[in-house]
């Protein structure tokens, strides 16, 4: 069992851009269809689908905060990876380092800080995912690396939407 899986070059990426996603501008149909998925079987508020609705609350039509403008396909075309490419698994693939030598990786969860701005229709979000921190334990099964990342949406205003941290538990 290994002492520690966090090298040197692992501890000098920390801090380094992982990836960067850039939306298509974000249309009023995708809103919609959107809401109408979140809040199925109720419908949803008019807000979200009511042109005249959304500009009396919100000055225009505005995305529920979980919309991901990502989920279909950026300008850059449909992100496909090779499920049998365990290297592509983890950050360390995107920073061009060695990945730890684990064979296990489990989804540690994820938390969402929302600072209120709103996505809207038009808007172009960007997509900018650090690795922030290595730490480690021992489990059950032998050590354990926690990989945490950190992913700020920014929209074409500059203005923060929300934060995400990414958990990765490997071991």
């Amino acid at each position: 069992m290994p002492e520690t899986f966090i090298s040197d070059e692992m501890r000098a990426a920390v801090g380094g851009v992982v990836g960067e996603l850039v939306s298509f501008p974000i249309s009023a149909s995708d809103i919609r269809k959107w809401a109408q998925a979140v809040y199925y079987p109720e419908p949803p508020p008019a807000y979200f689908w009511n042109q005249a609705e959304a500009e009396a609350r919100f000055g225009g039509l505005v995305a529920p905060e979980e919309f991901n403008p990502f989920a279909w396909m950026t300008p850059e075309g449909p992100r496909v990876q090779d499920p049998a490419d365990r290297t592509a698994i983890g950050p360390e693939g995107a920073l061009g380092i060695t990945p730890p030598a684990t064979t296990e990786r489990l989804n540690g969860g994820i938390e969402v800080e929302y600072t209120g701005v709103r996505m809207r229709e038009g808007d172009v979000i960007v997509a900018v995912t650090r690795l922030t921190d290595y730490l480690e334990r021992e489990g059950r099964l032998g050590l354990m690396l926690f990989t945490i990342t950190e992913q700020e949406w920014t929209n074409d205003r500059g203005e923060i939407i929300k934060t995400q941290r990414g958990t990765l538990i490997r071991y």
